[in-house]
């Protein structure tokens, strides 16, 4: 290879990198090279494989993973435990990054709903989100309604159309499994009695083996508790 290849070669990685490194995720070797500004797919490619191996050799603490003919450039698994436990520390707790899992999972959801989810300390959970940017909140009645920011799509490299599509597939499989389980469970009802198969499934008693219904005796009226009454919801300054 002359001269002029090899920094030609040398030119044509480090933009690969570039790529890798500015998108943070998996990418076709037709969208990289979109991207790069190159005409030739087979020449990225070898230029892809060629990269690969140079991260090998400098033994660092970056490789470029491969699946499905795409590639990323991302943390070896040795420092993963590195990033995590600082993301932890500097930005979000373990609880909190739980509660933005229910918000990315369940948006837009009412802060009482979410609330009765997390419990009370979700209050700070919501603060601490908010004060990050993660997610967003608008007055809606007495509550307040929360939904992702789009920092949260920016931080965590994700498409917000691709979140909404996953979040429904889970739901629909969700809902399948537990159709299946019911439908399981009423089989093996069956197969356990098999004398209530022809049995209808709603039997009404016979009115003659019933006396004369009795009117409930009438106590004098309780005052409604506290706990009986809609009350607004605290503000997160007055929940902390």
């Amino acid at each position: 290879m002359g001269n002029e290849e090899q920094i030609a070669l040398s030119d044509m990685k480090n933009k690969i990198e570039a790529v890798l490194f500015i998108t943070g995720s998996f990418m076709s070797a037709e969208d990289i090279a979109q991207y790069a500004g190159f005409g030739s797919i087979g020449i990225v490619k070898e230029a892809i494989e060629k990269l690969i191996g140079d991260y090998k050799i400098r033994n660092t603490s970056l490789e470029i993973l491969e699946e499905n003919s795409k590639y990323k450039l991302a943390l070896r698994k040795d420092y993963v435990a590195i990033s995590a436990r600082l993301l932890s520390n500097t930005e979000l707790d373990r609880p909190t990054q739980e509660t933005l899992a229910i918000i990315a999972y369940k948006q837009p959801i009412l802060q009482a709903d979410l609330i009765k989810i997390r419990g009370n300390s979700a209050y700070d959970h919501i603060h601490a989100l908010k004060e990050q940017e993660f997610i967003m909140s608008e007055k809606h009645g007495r509550t307040r309604m929360l939904k992702l920011a789009p920092k949260f799509y920016d931080y965590f490299d994700i498409v917000e159309d691709q979140l909404t599509a996953k979040c429904a597939e889970i739901q629909q499989k969700v809902g399948t499994v537990e159709k299946v389980e019911t439908k399981q469970e009423q089989q093996a009802t069956l197969a356990a009695h098999p004398e209530k198969k022809d049995e209808p499934d709603d039997i009404q008693p016979d009115p003659e083996d019933i006396g004369p219904e009795k009117p409930e005796p009438q106590g004098p009226r309780r005052k409604p508790d506290d706990e009986d009454q809609e009350t607004a919801e605290p503000s997160i300054e007055e929940a902390k």
